[in-house]
């Protein structure tokens, strides 16, 4: 193998690599040694076909795997003798006439072009400092929130009288036939269905046209299926419903107490209103946390000029603009969005995808620095709290994750930015502040520069939000800046190979 570094400028990195046919022809004939005893071909006997029978056969395919192999292996070697990081996956570019080396005629010749991580100091973190906004739920909280659970779990009793009417927060058993244009339709029969007035379950008019109507009647409701209704064909419709009111009934509303508690599985109302208050505070944690995170993530931003790979910001910006794309196709965008030409809105959203790209650089090399590892039990541990919400399939998809090493990788980027990102709190100096649930909860603006005009610009009514994203920010470039140094480069045009031979 001969290797010639053609470029070295910045991040990017070049070379010619050229394997010779005599190499690629010894290693396609030891293929062919490896393979013949296996084989079972009409005419011979098991594991006596000839080398030349085999090459003619099956040459073609057999070289197509002596290249791949020989590509993917000659890469990783260029990779380690020189000691580079890469930012994504090299590209792989033939220079020669592949037919031509597929048959033996020429050299292997082809350019490996890759990207590498950049070479940074990232600031001492022991130098942040940090505030933390705190709030402690109030006591009217949670008795709101002890309310909430003896509503939901309220019982209904027959409303007493010789003829009950409806009313509104009333359960009703019912049965209901819908047409449309005289034909009914699929999913508009059912008998014994039990509707709350009030609860908004049904199609917009339904539950306010049986307020009123006594036990034992039947009554005709008129409704309109919504424009964006899931059903495509009963979207905008009108329809008819012949509603048999079979029975009413009365809430009974439910009881705080040591009862209610021992129903929802709890030793007495005490250990209830405890599990409520645990539940609230960790909500308000959780928001604490990612305020505290996000501060974290801009003063990083804020403190780190560093090149960028641009193959990494180029597959940021893509994912972002896609979602941008969906959400306007689907009525979703952004109101930030609202008149700003495509231009401005490309400018402000690669700022951010250089933002997310920078931020996991930094968490990347911080970790690295510090030996910051996702243990195997730790994803192991993921994995299977992922999978429980799945229910009865979670066997099925723990199964399905510990074999598929892409979901795997995905899922260790988030834990291992949380580790890092708990390294450098563990180190900053952090101060907590009392502030309002109001506070707590609001949404974040972007911090300046991430506007669409090249001079930095302050937050303002409008600006982009940062909400607390399904990803954090920098997590889908931690998991660029830790993923493995090598991966397999597209396989060559392969001819046909030889079909998986019978046992001798």
């Amino acid at each position: 193998m001969q290797v010639v570094e053609k470029l070295n400028e910045g991040l990017s990195r070049s070379y010619g690599v050229m394997v010779p046919a005599t190499e690629l022809g010894a290693a396609l004939e030891a293929r062919i040694a490896e393979i013949s005893p296996t084989l079972t071909l009409k005419g011979f006997r098991p594991g006596k076909v000839p080398a030349a029978h085999v090459r003619r056969l099956y040459g073609k395919g057999l070289m197509s795997e002596v290249i791949d192999k020989t590509i993917n292996e000659t890469s990783q070697k260029i990779l380690a003798d020189n000691q580079l990081r890469v930012a994504s996956p090299p590209d792989f570019k033939p220079v020669s006439d592949m037919e031509q080396v597929l048959g033996g005629k020429i050299d292997l010749s082809y350019d490996l072009e890759v990207e590498i991580m950049p070479d940074f100091e990232p600031m001492d973190v022991s130098t942040l400092k940090l505030t933390r906004p705190v709030y402690k739920a109030e006591t009217a909280e949670l008795d709101d929130a002890l309310a909430e659970i003896v509503t939901a779990n309220r019982t209904y009793e027959p409303r007493g009288g010789k003829s009950p009417k409806a009313q509104d927060g009333d359960q009703l058993l019912i049965d209901f036939l819908g047409q449309i244009d005289g034909v009914a339709f699929e999913g508009g029969t059912a008998q014994d269905t039990e509707i709350v007035l009030g609860a908004g379950r049904f199609i917009p008019g339904f539950e306010e046209q049986l307020v009123g109507v006594a036990a034992g009647k039947d009554v005709t409701v008129n409704v309109i299926f919504p424009g964006d209704y899931s059903a495509e064909n009963l979207a905008g419709k009108a329809a008819v419903f012949a509603v048999k009111v079979k029975e009413v009934r009365a809430a009974k509303a439910a009881t705080a107490d040591d009862a209610l508690a021992a129903q929802l599985g709890f030793s007495d109302l005490a250990a209830l209103k405890d599990a409520i208050r645990a539940n609230v505070e960790r909500q308000y944690e959780q928001a604490s946390r990612f305020k505290l995170k996000r501060a974290l993530l801009d003063a990083l931003d804020g403190r780190h000029d560093i090149p960028l790979p641009a193959r990494m910001v180029e597959a940021e910006f893509t994912g972002i603009w896609q979602q941008v794309e969906k959400d306007k196709a689907g009525g979703e965008e952004s109101p930030e969005d609202a008149g700003k030409s495509e231009d401005d809105l490309r400018k402000e959203y690669r700022k951010i995808a250089e933002r997310r790209v920078r931020l996991g650089l930094v968490l990347a090399e911080i970790g690295r620095r510090d030996n910051v590892l996702v243990t195997e039990a730790e994803l192991g541990a993921a994995m299977r709290e992922e999978a429980m919400k799945y229910g009865g399939q979670a066997q099925q998809i723990f199964d399905l994750m510990r074999q598929n090493a892409n979901i795997q990788n995905q899922m260790r980027a988030p834990l291992y930015e949380e580790k890092v990102v708990d390294l450098i709190i563990g180190r900053a100096t952090v101060a907590d502040k009392a502030v309002s649930k109001d506070e707590l909860l609001q949404d974040d603006d972007m911090p300046e520069g991430y506007g669409a005009d090249d001079a930095p610009v302050k937050p303002k009514a409008g600006a982009k939000k940062a909400k607390a994203p399904a990803k954090a920010p920098a997590e889908k470039a931690v998991a660029s800046a830790t993923k493995p140094a090598v991966e397999k480069l597209p396989k060559t045009k392969a001819a046909a190979k030889p079909k998986a031979a019978k046992a001798p």
